[in-house]
């Protein structure tokens, strides 16, 4: 019969039975058949630096990048990348051999993982986590095991006793994530030792994500893990331009290591986009080149429109977690009397003509943010007003 497959067999392999449409496409959908306020998917509403955008337009007008460009990165964006991260962290890459630029943070995680795990390696994973986390685990043939970010006085924190103990001789990576997505929390210094302690005695890889590094809100700032005694050998570090420059449809993210492990990850990459972003490379590397007024504005900016969507939130009746960093705010719903956020957030739209994303989809164990909700404040003033004023209705 037409359209029939010649055995029972499923069609999606086993590895990824578990993952179907991802959240943000099913709230996103959600948000435009409703015409409600999507503070579900974390993309601004304004575009980055007019001086980043013109800088693209001249490439594309010079030819630069309109055909394939070089697999790991045009040099000038990788020669930019690695004179950032020496400025601000004092990390010294070289570009033709320790950086690698990538199509986004995602594709970057992907390969990374699928580079360096063997089917059943355990991958130790901060929870709630990205949802691509999980299906990149699952793509490499490993396991993944998760550590729970916890409530604690009104944010989220990491129990290092739980993470000491989630390690077990079939762990070969450590998974992190600084500034934290989707609870804001940003790790400690003391929190990152312990992690950088632990990788070193048991001979641990880590993978860190830091795609948000440039939106720490206290003070302080980021602090890579890389800096810590014994971890640049032995840490693949991550970072986004889509995150700091408000240009998220470019797509281009970036790896940074010692040689060997960033030729591992440059060997599964070149098989998933090969290559990517041409022209946007060369407005990146001037975006990284932009004074540091520029990340101390953006920065404050979105300080700024988290308090303005916080303070609506707790008007609404929300309790709220304070994020430390990110553009994402993490609330509860049990002031309502209510107890599954998945049914609360499909819900909202009708409701209150809003948009946001249930925790819940972040856990391995849905029960544990049963109750949590995410809303994303890297919007407008006015549509973080309409949103906040849209939500009071559940305060009546």
């Amino acid at each position: 019969m037409a359209g029939m497959t010649s055995s029972a067999r499923p069609l999606l392999n086993r590895r990824l039975a578990e993952f179907g449409t991802t959240i943000f496409a099913e709230m996103s959908a959600l948000a435009l058949r409703t015409g409600a306020i999507n503070l579900g998917q974390g993309f601004p509403d304004t575009d980055g630096p007019e001086e980043v955008r013109e800088a693209a337009v001249r490439a594309l007008r010079d030819g630069r990048g309109n055909q394939y460009p070089p697999g790991p990165g045009v040099p000038e964006l990788r020669a930019a990348i690695a004179a950032h991260q020496l400025r601000r962290y004092g990390l010294s890459f070289d570009p033709d051999t320790e950086v690698l630029v990538t199509a986004g943070a995602t594709e970057a995680i992907a390969a990374a993982l699928l580079a360096l795990l063997e089917p059943g390696d355990e991958v130790v994973a901060l929870e709630p986590y990205y949802d691509s986390y999980a299906a990149s685990i699952a793509m490499a043939g490993g396991t993944r095991v998760p550590v729970t970010l916890r409530p604690h006085e009104g944010g989220f924190r990491l129990d290092l006793d739980e993470l000491r103990a989630a390690v077990t001789a079939r762990t070969r990576l450590l998974l992190i994530n600084t500034p934290h997505n989707p609870t804001g929390t940003v790790l400690t210094r003391a929190e990152l030792a312990a992690i950088a302690e632990l990788a070193v005695e048991r001979d641990l890889l880590v993978v860190t994500d830091e795609v948000y590094e440039h939106l720490v809100f206290d003070e302080g700032g980021h602090l890579p893990l890389a800096t810590f005694p014994g971890m640049r050998e032995r840490t693949v570090t991550i970072g986004s331009a889509g995150k700091t420059f408000s240009f998220t449809g470019w797509k281009v993210g970036w790896v940074t290591a010692n040689g060997p492990l960033v030729s591992a990850v440059r060997t599964a990459k070149q098989y998933l986009t090969y290559v990517s972003a041409g022209p946007f490379q060369y407005a990146i590397a001037e975006a990284l080149r932009l004074p540091d007024s520029y990340f101390e504005n953006f920065r404050a900016d979105l300080r700024r429109k988290r308090d303005l969507l916080g303070d609506g939130l707790r008007a609404a009746g929300f309790e709220v977690y304070q994020p430390q960093g990110t553009y994402f705010i993490t609330t509860d719903i049990t002031p309502f009397g209510e107890k599954d956020a998945y049914a609360f957030c499909r819900a909202l739209p009708e409701r209150c003509g809003v948009v946001a994303i249930p925790n819940s989809v972040f856990y391995d164990d849905p029960g544990a943010g049963r109750s949590q909700v995410r809303f994303t404040f890297c919007k407008k003033d006015d549509v973080l007003q309409e949103a906040a004023g849209r939500l009071q209705q559940l305060a009546s």
